[in-house]
């Protein structure tokens, strides 16, 4: 499904010249961290496992939207933080995660996620028709 991508790969390249520290691999997963100072964070998992459902089951509160024309759900899962989930199949989504550093911020983070996710989409296998 995600056969030689990298998601430290993808997001410092969305990344670059923005001040963001290289990305950190968080987990045996494909799944990557990269902070700022006086921002945040930024994240990218590739899930080949767990699809839109499983996210809904993580986060009841999830609303519909789309990135690009896919299907996708954002929730907020922490103080300034928020995901968006995009389908990739069934069984296998990508997150665009973004946790505000400053209190306040909340708002901005789901644009913020929203934003990172309509920039990875373009680099993601395309779904099955």
């Amino acid at each position: 499904m995600f056969a030689g991508l990298n998601a430290c790969q993808i997001l410092d390249q969305l990344n670059e010249g923005q001040g963001f520290r290289p990305g950190r691999n968080i987990s045996k997963r494909n799944e990557c961290t990269a902070t700022k100072m006086e921002y945040g964070a930024r994240g990218l998992a590739l899930d080949p496992v767990q699809g839109l459902q499983e996210f809904v089951a993580a986060n009841p509160g999830a609303t519909e939207t789309t990135v690009n024309g896919r299907k996708a759900l954002q929730a907020r899962v922490s103080a300034g933080g928020c995901s968006t989930a995009i389908e990739i199949g069934p069984h296998a989504r990508v997150l665009a995660d973004v946790v505000m550093a400053m209190p306040g911020d909340d708002d901005r983070a789901c644009s913020e996620s929203q934003a990172l996710a309509e920039r990875v989409e373009p680099l993601l296998p395309k779904t099955p028709s």
